[in-house]
């Protein structure tokens, strides 16, 4: 019979060891059916630009005779986590958003998206000069649908009018029946309860957003969509005087709260050569103004309408855009007709007039009584409470032409005319004396430009852009003098 042994201590730990090794091997070989599939995607540009004049007032002392030369870039990388088909996280970072060896922008509190000008991220200016994640959320492949969480790509629908690339913290459902696609979601714009990080004595004073969208595409040329929305802004109730005017309210005072509503309807459709789109927006509802001394209604009723057409014959091609968005008349003190949404940050349709990347970069062109074209804070035609963004309060036509001399050249020029619907009053100090300006002419601008596609996912575009101003930048008073602008641009793009 053989004798049992027992093992020493130091062997029974030797195989312990062993073991965990093993199985330690087993995982790290099988982890590839356990491993996250990652994709990459984005896109990166570096741009020089020069602009003659960063002021469109010509005074006899010189002060206005500045022009600007720098050159700028911003590194953009989605990063899609798949856990599992039908299961991911996406995230979404700008990084190196800055102009070349200038100093960087000294750091804030609020978001570059509420700065002069606007911008498009989550994060600071001075966070996104080094890095601002602005897109975080699961998305979840349902049987029914989609379902997404966090925060999401928001301000794109329809066609580019009124689009800006953005993003909200939202719950999002999306489903597709046939060729019908619905969606809804609730977002929160602004959360004023207490917490941790910043104390608060509002409970429940919030700017939430709710909105629902049904698209019909009855086949690949033609497709229809309406989107529904409602703001409900409680963010500035309570929290003490709001510097109402006592005349009116203006673009600068904080409405107590406001309930807003609005409808969106759109169509794209194609025509052998001929492709058209048009896209509107009617905006309406009411904001409650409360200051120590006066409490105001204020109603409001805001049309902005776009449509777009052109004709594509190979190697030549021709179009127009005409667009209106309505302003607010300053003789009607219980109304707001306009300037509160605009055409928005992605539609560019000129180089120097409404252009976002030149407000971005080089600043509002100004004229006199802080005359401005397209949403600028601290002018007539602020961007408000409701984040207007781009072109505001304007009657906007414009022509293009343009050749493909060969497949990856691309050369066009357009003439474009824009004037004011509504001729503001000096908006500083609104009182019912003020003057209004005396002209509604933005003026005539003439752009062209060249983008050549050097491979599949890199192209260099190189433009030129020249302004005829209009008296609308006089201001109050025709014996002020303005000067013509131009503008020199170029922009190297790679997309991954």
């Amino acid at each position: 019979m053989e004798t049992l042994k027992l093992i020493p201590k130091e062997e029974k730990m030797k195989r312990f060891w062993l073991v965990m090794l093993s199985l330690g091997l087993v995982l790290a070989f099988s982890a590839s059916a356990m491993a996250v599939d990652v994709k990459f995607s984005g896109s990166y540009y570096a741009a020089g630009m020069y602009l003659d004049k960063t002021s469109l007032r010509n005074t006899n002392d010189g002060s206005d005779n500045v022009s600007t030369a720098f050159y700028f870039q911003r590194l953009r990388v989605q990063t899609d986590f798949i856990v599992s088909p039908g299961l991911k996280l996406v995230t979404r970072f700008d990084a190196m958003e800055r102009v070349w060896g200038a100093a960087r922008t000294t750091p804030a509190t609020a978001t570059s998206a509420t700065t002069a000008g606007g911008g498009d991220s989550k994060g600071t200016t001075a966070e996104s000069e080094n890095i601002a994640f602005d897109v975080a959320y699961v998305q979840w492949q349902s049987p029914i649908g989609f379902v997404m969480v966090g925060y999401i790509p928001d301000g794109k629908w329809g066609t580019v009018f009124g689009d800006n690339d953005s993003s909200i913290a939202k719950i999002q459902f999306v489903t597709q029946v046939g060729p019908v696609m619905m969606s809804l979601y609730t977002a929160k714009s602004e959360d004023n309860s207490s917490t941790a990080k910043v104390a608060s004595t509002r409970t429940d004073l919030d700017y939430d957003k709710y909105v629902a969208t049904i698209t019909y595409t009855v086949n690949k040329d033609i497709a229809v969509g309406l989107l529904g929305l409602f703001y409900n802004s409680k963010q500035y109730k309570q929290s003490g005087a709001v510097g109402l005017s006592t005349y009116a309210p203006t673009f600068s005072d904080a409405a107590a709260s406001s309930k807003i509503y609005g409808l969106n309807p759109y169509a794209k459709a194609k025509f052998g050569p001929v492709a058209v789109e048009a896209e509107a927006l009617y905006v309406f509802g009411k904001s409650s103004y409360e200051d120590t001394a006066i409490s105001r209604d204020v109603t409001l009723g805001m049309l902005n309408a776009y449509a777009s057409a052109t004709v594509d014959l190979g190697m030549f091609y021709f179009g127009g855009t005409v667009a209106y968005l309505s302003g607010d008349d300053p003789s009607t003190t219980d109304k707001w007709e306009g300037g509160q949404v605009g055409g928005g940050w992605d539609w560019n349709p000129t180089l120097i007039l409404f252009n976002h990347d030149r407000t971005w970069w080089a600043g509002p062109l100004k004229g006199y009584n802080s005359a401005y074209a397209g949403a600028q804070s601290g002018g007539d035609s602020q961007s408000g409470l409701f984040g207007a963004a781009g072109m505001v309060n304007a009657w906007f036509g414009q022509g293009v032409i343009g050749v493909r001399p060969i497949p990856d050249l691309d050369i066009n020029a357009s003439l474009s005319y824009a004037a004011a619907d509504q001729k503001p009053a000096a908006i500083v100090g609104f009182t019912t004396s003020d003057p209004r300006y005396l002209n509604a002419a933005y003026g005539w601008e003439v752009d062209i430009t060249g983008t050549y596609k050097i491979t599949n996912n890199l192209s260099y575009m190189l433009g030129v852009g020249y302004l005829f101003t209009g008296d609308y930048f006089k201001g109050t008073s025709n014996d002020n003098s303005v000067r013509n602008d131009y503008l020199l641009i170029n922009k190297l793009t790679l997309t991954f």
